[in-house]
């Protein structure tokens, strides 16, 4: 993985319509996946009851939230992308998010980012991110969005 490094509105307005990269992969465990459980309150059997997925589960074996594998993506932007000279960053929004399939225990996920589009808004750099969360051997993506963030360049 090569990381781009930003450090102005101008070098990041250079990749706008382009691929990005790619994020390394990072295997989401049972533990993970029980913290997330506990933390939002969800502790819906197919999440967390290891016995009862492998005969009642469609996937024998317990899947990650889908709010889990999405609240990963800042952690594997910034694998992709640096950004510095930014003196705060805002997670603005997230549009057109699908959830396409589960993310098994014990999977290896990643990002694929492209940088959709930018604007500047009186100083404050709006940038949508196209994301894909790849589960490693696998053809289908777990989610696809747009996520916004804002970057107050200094």
């Amino acid at each position: 993985m090569s990381q781009i490094i930003i450090n102005s509105f101008a070098e990041l307005e250079q990749y706008v319509g382009k691929e990005l990269g790619v994020s390394d992969y990072i295997t989401i465990t049972q533990e993970q996946i029980n913290l997330f459980a506990d933390a939002t309150l969800d502790h819906q059997w197919i999440h967390v009851d290891t016995e009862r997925t492998k005969t009642e589960s469609p996937y024998k074996t317990t899947i990650a939230h889908g709010y889990l594998n999405l609240s990963i993506l800042p952690y594997l932007w910034e694998q992709v992308v640096q950004v510095n000279n930014s003196k705060l960053t805002v997670n603005y929004g997230i549009e057109s998010l699908r959830f396409n399939q589960p993310v098994l225990v014990n999977s290896e996920v990643r990002v694929r980012a492209k940088l959709k589009s930018l604007v500047n808004l009186r100083g404050i750099a709006k940038a949508e991110i196209q994301v894909s969360l790849e589960i490693k051997d696998n053809k289908k993506t777990a989610l696809d969005a747009t996520i916004v963030f804002l970057y107050h360049f200094i």
